[in-house]
């Protein structure tokens, strides 16, 4: 049983930071369309400001994590050292798609909802409440396009099973993700204009 607790606890901590960063980020320049119409504000401030208070968040989830592992007198792996690093990759990802949602957002008022309903889904395409091996063959040659599959798997990697995650997989990441980064500043930087005129 409590193997399991800590399973599911180690994807599900992970996983909230990451699909409520993505989903905060989505309608924050409609909700703070008061400020941004007034003032000349940032709009990465705006989303830096979700992703520290997340962060925040994680932290003290996280914190609570470990004093229950240290009262369950759970064996600590040094792959754990990696942590911060895991969290970084998840939050710029997170960042990325956040980003990119939160200007199609500003032209296509439904896509706050649409990003809702891929993330449910995505969060039941991802092995968080349930284990990768029950999987057919086939279902895991397609979760491998899953990125965020890989920063849960490196958790349970961690937490569970005291092994290092995957490294290869970690470099392919890093490389998408900071792919999907760039792109999504590229689009807000050549919508800035517009979208200031559009809210």
């Amino acid at each position: 049983m409590n193997s399991y607790g800590i399973y599911l606890a180690a994807g599900l901590i992970p996983w909230t930071a990451f699909a409520v960063s993505i989903r905060r980020c989505t309608s924050v320049f409609l909700e703070k369309k008061h400020i941004i119409t007034k003032v000349n504000t940032s709009f990465s401030s705006l989303l830096l400001h979700i992703h520290l208070s997340e962060t925040i968040t994680y932290v003290i989830s996280m914190l609570v994590f470990f004093i229950i592992l240290v009262i369950l007198g759970h064996d600590f792996h040094r792959s754990l050292w990696l942590l911060p690093f895991i969290y970084y990759l998840q939050q710029l990802l997170a960042l990325g798609l956040g980003l990119f949602a939160a200007v199609l957002n500003v032209f296509i008022r439904d896509v706050r909802e649409i990003v809702g309903v891929i993330l449910q889904l995505w969060f039941w395409f991802t092995p968080i409440v349930y284990i990768s091996d029950i999987l057919p063959a086939m279902v895991l040659k397609i979760m491998a396009f899953n990125p965020i599959f890989i920063i849960i798997e490196s958790y349970h990697n961690m937490f569970m099973f005291n092994k290092y995650p995957c490294f290869s997989h970690l470099v392919i990441l890093t490389l998408i993700t900071h792919i999907i980064l760039f792109f999504s500043f590229l689009t807000l930087r050549y919508l800035e204009r517009d979208i200031r005129d559009f809210l």
